[in-house]
């Protein structure tokens, strides 16, 4: 989850060009491969899910996300390595959505493919717009969605600490109108991270980055496609809950 922190342009400071320039095709192509890494480590997630391995589904799914964020952290100060650290990374995101995909998925029938289905369309969606110039990437545009991301990943953190001494602090905005309208701004401001990705692409292949560039522009973008997903996956779950 990012606004998108992974993409901010400062990264290329330093970066020597020692061979091939990354492209945007090749991102592209990075970022198909990072796609399929993550679906199918989730699919064997789900599948010991439904096999009645919960336990075992569970612990994968933490040791995903911790690990996932682990990695996510490293990649920010060492870019030359985001292949192998991308690939690892999609392989801890498949464990972790595999898992909670399984799980909305036994609560409520046909919400992950739902949840799937709407994440794409919005990716081609928001695609079209930065193409088209309707939606650019300005200064400006960029410090509100930076400051919009910050500000959500300090709530989602201030949460899980209270959490922890307060269990129902999370179902408050879990469940209820208040739970949909955060959900709903917290979609729209991870769809909007998708023009911060796009740019930095284009960016980084303008200005000749270094090819290994190509995969962390990939893991940028599978980071907000994974976030968007979960989002509407908790904002689904919250519209079926309140029908």
């Amino acid at each position: 989850m990012t606004s998108n922190p992974m993409t901010q342009e400062k990264i290329y400071d330093g970066a020597v060009l020692d061979g091939e320039p990354m492209t945007v095709s090749g991102a592209v192509n990075k970022t198909i491969i990072l796609l399929l890494t993550t679906f199918a480590v989730g699919v064997f997630s789900w599948t010991q899910a439904f096999n009645g391995y919960m336990d075992k589904v569970i612990m994968l799914m933490w040791g995903g996300i911790i690990a996932g964020f682990i990695l996510a952290i490293i990649m920010r100060f060492k870019p030359q390595n985001a292949k192998v650290l991308s690939v690892a990374y999609a392989v801890c995101e498949g464990l972790a959505i595999g898992g909670l995909s399984a799980m909305y998925e036994m609560q409520l029938k046909g919400i992950v493919a739902n949840a799937a289905l709407i994440t794409f369309l919005t990716l081609f969606m928001m695609l079209m717009l930065y193409k088209t110039g309707i939606i650019r990437a300005t200064d400006t545009f960029k410090k509100v969605i930076f400051t919009a991301t910050a500000s959500i990943m300090v709530f989602y953190l201030v949460s899980i600490v209270i959490s922890f001494f307060s269990p129902n602090f999370i179902s408050i905005w879990n469940t209820g109108m208040l739970g949909i309208v955060l959900s709903v701004v917290f979609c729209a401001v991870a769809a909007l991270n998708f023009i911060l990705d796009f740019d930095f692409i284009e960016q980084g292949a303008r200005n000749m980055a270094p090819k290994y560039f190509e995969w962390f522009g990939a893991f940028s973008l599978l980071v907000t496609i994974v976030w968007l997903y979960l989002e509407l996956l908790r904002l689904l779950a919250q519209l079926s809950k309140n029908r």
